[in-house]
């Protein structure tokens, strides 16, 4: 019987050149290539959006009328595709209730588990969201279930040595001039002209915690009614339960800065009032449960198994096949009770994946992206056999991935490039790994070279100088001590969980405010962002364009007065499919392009703004006359982000090229401290030599260069290796191994140092 096949013709997003491909289904197939090459544009923005149109054509037309009409993607044809499923390093959780428990629904099933099986000193029986943090029943009510009393930092809140009308209210929300402002001072309740530090206690305590004052307003046609709320009340109203990342973008520095996290005093931060806290099972209460780790709550449950109790004994059953699968990926370090908000991008992703596994349907597409991220090469034969598992339930499995373990452990691999960018969109390679080693394909060629490649033949830098660390205990770390060396390339390994970021995120990196810290999170900013905002070069184009056409700057500024009216700007709509991934469609009226038609019919040297946006570093810095735009432009091109276009979104940007970005913007520092999060994620081999480079004139520069990461070419590459470990949670938290990467790799503890000698 011939394989079924899922066939792509003609695809064309972005950067694929006219890509035909014919991919076996219910096979774990891979995508590689360079950053850039075109992998996420055939795989994400090509088949998945076919996928996700195509079921929506499904829907009946009462249904469909309802629903936004999603736009093809650039291709021909793609048929025989199924029910995708994205397993991304996005965060789950939309609140601050969300938690590693009720993503996962153990928290569900081990309060059913209290509800049957718990005792208390009257010997009566609970339903089940007796036990829930999110309903009246259950929660705490000083806390409301959170586990934290959130509360406004009054003296960040106010500049007591102004008055109201002088701004002494420095929230963005009372900006002086704005809405909120006006209101504040048109209450008549306050001395809106004399300094906060001269106000009575009384006055104070009106302003900030009052609850809804009467205040009567005169109106043209008479008056109206209207409620003074204190402004700690209503930021507290407005900003508690909220997660931050679910904030717009302008708010959410205002959430981080003005308010303070402490725990709960009445249910000491496990959010359930007293009433629930006195049920046990086994002398442990629920919320005891829900803070150990998710191997010792594996161990717990394993001890009630076959009581004869069948209702019992199938919620042990359930809650240990999801605990199996979420331990076997690498996350047993984890607890129930852990805020999703928390966790990393591989590690949500993870937990996305063990979540997958409990599922039933078969013939779906799973679609992952980058599921190493984060990963120690120990952990990544685990999350190989997990994908393997979602596979032979009968399901299509993509990946799109760099790590060559991966990569030669699929069934098929499709290998993108050859180079990035305008560069890329070819399909090199496609068929099975052992014979893309002798295609002579970008990714064949790297593997094939072999790990030693990158690394050949490099010196250790002498170092005499130190920075200490004395006594770490935060998180799991165990009264660690330990030296990182001045002036030269140290690496923090170690498996996850094992304490690298609590050593460096959590001790080192507070008390070396001077460190120049550059990891994955968010670039901030407004949504509509770019590369060539955020290196301060967009002020400069634009000054060069008005120079030449005679027009104002504005009018090149697609935030400003020459942004498209539909799209505001940006140069898409996006729509919120409630229960399916939002859409983002491109802007009918401005054809992507942001601008308005006044803006668009300016040209400079022969291009519009908008096709200058579109242009690659290099491309730009020959186009501009202004040197310090080509002088900016090139930095872009010494971090590997030459194929990008320096007026993208930043939202389209990965992990690792947002790293790469901030990157840019401090290379031109010396005699500093750098740390960096795991650079190499998002990075192709080749690139691995490039970003060494670069890590190289840093350190040549004066500069100490400290990085956590998992990858073994760039941990060979370090001066120093600092191993944490041995494993995750409670069993790490400690250093297993300290010196060069020779010295690590004969150390018979160390994980790492296993998979430095290979």
């Amino acid at each position: 019987m011939k394989e079924q096949m899922i066939s792509i013709t003609g695809a064309r997003t972005h950067n694929l050149r006219n890509v035909s491909l014919d991919i076996p289904k219910n096979r774990l197939v891979v995508f590689t290539g360079l950053s850039g090459s075109g992998k996420s544009s055939l795989v994400f923005d090509t088949i998945h959006t076919e996928a996700q149109r195509q079921l929506i054509e499904t829907f009946s037309s009462f249904a469909r009328r309802r629903l936004p009409k999603l736009s093809r993607p650039d291709v021909d044809e793609i048929k025989n595709i199924g029910t995708s499923i994205v397993i991304d390093q996005k965060r789950m959780g939309r609140t601050m209730r969300s938690t590693v428990g009720t993503a996962t629904e153990l928290s569900t099933y081990l309060r059913m588990l209290f509800s049957r099986c718990g005792k208390t000193p009257d010997a009566a029986l609970y339903p089940s969201f007796f036990f829930s943090f999110n309903h009246p029943e259950g929660m705490c009510p000083s806390c409301s279930g959170l586990g934290k009393r959130i509360q406004v930092d009054t003296s960040r809140l106010l500049d007591r040595t102004k008055s109201l009308k002088e701004g002494a209210v420095t929230h963005p929300d009372f900006k002086v001039g704005g809405w909120n402002w006006r209101e504040l001072l048109a209450t008549g309740l306050f001395q809106v002209d004399l300094p906060l530090e001269q106000w009575s206690e009384k006055d104070l305590e009106t302003l900030l915690y009052a609850d809804k004052i009467p205040v009567q307003r005169a109106h043209a046609a008479g008056s109206y009614l209207k409620y003074h709320e204190g402004l700690c009340t209503k930021l507290e109203r407005l900003y508690v339960n909220k997660a931050e990342d679910d904030l717009p973008e302008t708010r959410k520095n205002a959430y981080s800065l003005y308010f303070t996290h402490q725990d709960c005093t009445d249910c000491g931060g496990h959010r359930l009032n007293r009433r629930a806290l006195g049920v046990t099972v086994e002398g442990f209460t629920i919320a005891e449960l829900s803070s150990m780790e998710l191997s010792a709550l594996d161990g717990f449950l394993s001890s009630l198994a076959g009581r004869n109790d069948k209702a019992a004994d199938l919620l042990v059953f359930k809650m240990r096949r999801i605990l199996s699968h979420l331990i076997g990926i690498g996350v047993g370090y984890l607890s129930l009770s852990r805020a999703v908000a928390t966790l990393s991008g591989g590690e949500s992703q993870r937990v996305k994946m063990a979540r997958q596994l409990d599922c039933d349907l078969v013939d779906l597409m799973y679609i992952l992206d980058e599921p190493t991220t984060g990963l120690h090469p120990c952990d990544s034969e685990r999350l190989i056999a997990l994908m393997r598992s979602l596979r032979d339930k009968g399901n299509s499995v993509l990946v799109v991935e760099h790590d060559p373990d991966v990569i030669m452990s699929a069934d098929w691999v499709v290998d993108i490039g050859p180079g990035a960018g305008v560069s890329g969109g070819h399909v090199l390679f496609a068929g099975e790994p052992s014979a893309m080693l002798a295609s002579g394909s970008v990714t064949g060629h790297a593997i094939s070279a072999g790990r030693l490649a990158q690394t050949a033949g490099r010196k250790r830098r002498e170092w005499k100088d130190s920075y200490r660390i004395e006594d770490a205990s935060i998180h799991n770390l165990r009264s660690v001590s330990c030296s990182i060396p001045k002036g030269v390339l140290t690496c923090v390994t170690g498996v996850a969980g094992s304490g690298k970021s609590s050593l460096i995120g959590g001790v080192f990196v507070p008390s070396h405010p001077e460190a120049v810290l550059i990891d994955q999170t968010a670039i901030t900013g407004n949504s509509r962002s770019t590369p060539a905002s955020y290196i301060g070069v967009f002020d400069l184009m634009r000054k060069e364009f008005s120079a030449v056409t005679g027009k104002k700057p504005g009018l090149f500024s697609f935030n400003s007065e020459g942004g498209c009216p539909k799209c505001g700007g940006s140069g898409c709509i996006q729509i919120e499919m409630s229960f399916l991934d939002d859409v983002r469609m491109v802007c009918d009226e401005c054809g992507g392009k942001r601008y308005n038609e006044e803006a668009l019919a300016v040209s400079c040297r022969g291009k519009t703004i908008s096709e200058v946006l579109a242009m690659t570093p290099d491309e730009a810095a020959g186009f501009f006359t202004t040197k310090e735009i080509a002088r900016r432009l090139k930095v872009l091109s010494e971090v590997g982000l030459d194929y990008i276009s320096i007026g993208q979104p930043l939202s389209t940007l990965s992990g690792g090229e947002c790293q790469r970005l901030k990157l840019a913007t401090e290379l031109h520092k010396k005699g500093g401290l750098y740390v960096m999060d795991e650079p190499t994620t998002g990075l192709h081999l080749n690139d691995i030599g490039r970003l060494l480079a670069i890590v190289d004139r840093l350190v040549r520069g004066g500069n100490t260069v400290i990085v956590i990461e998992h990858n073994i070419d760039f941990i060979r590459a370090a001066d120093w290796v600092i191993d944490m470990g041995p494993g995750g949670g409670k069993d790490g938290g400690r250093i297993v191994a300290s010196g060069t990467p020779e010295t690590v790799a004969k150390n018979r503890d160390s994980v790492t140092g296993r998979y430095l000698m290979q």
